[in-house]
């Protein structure tokens, strides 16, 4: 069960390592004041209502497109520490210190450790259980 809530953990931590760090644009097409399509990691292809220029030069009148692109720019953090320069004197007793206890946590230890070995049991002077015993009538 532990080994599966710590799977479980390191997961979700990497999933929030990805998603803060990942960065992404939303694109909003508007016709009027109403919003007709959006766009993730592409651009919106719009409505079909865009003005074009016209091919006359001499043509001073021009009206207003009624069209809208707007872009969303959402940027992820960008201030992940890739390097260790300073590491003080007590950062490294502890990581040392850390790696060791970790490293030793996981040795496997003798099976079948007596500490009764050495003992010798006593010698037995007279038999107690006589001297104890009741019987029912």
């Amino acid at each position: 069960m532990k080994q599966f809530f710590h799977k479980i953990m390191s997961l979700a931590m990497a999933f929030v390592v990805l998603f803060s760090t990942m960065s992404f644009t939303v694109n909003m097409h508007y016709c009027g004041e109403t919003l007709v399509e959006t766009a993730i990691f592409q651009k919106a292809k719009g409505c079909g209502m865009e003005m074009e220029k016209p091919s006359t030069e001499g043509c001073s009148i021009t009206k207003k497109n009624c069209c809208d692109d707007e872009q969303l720019s959402i940027e992820g953090q960008d201030e992940l520490q890739l390097q260790v320069d300073k590491i003080t004197i007590d950062q490294q007793l502890f990581i040392t210190s850390f790696v060791y206890t970790y490293s030793n946590l996981f040795e496997g230890l003798n099976t079948k450790v007596s500490s009764y070995e050495a003992y010798k049991p006593p010698l037995v002077v007279r038999q107690l259980y006589k001297i104890d015993e009741t019987y029912l009538i």
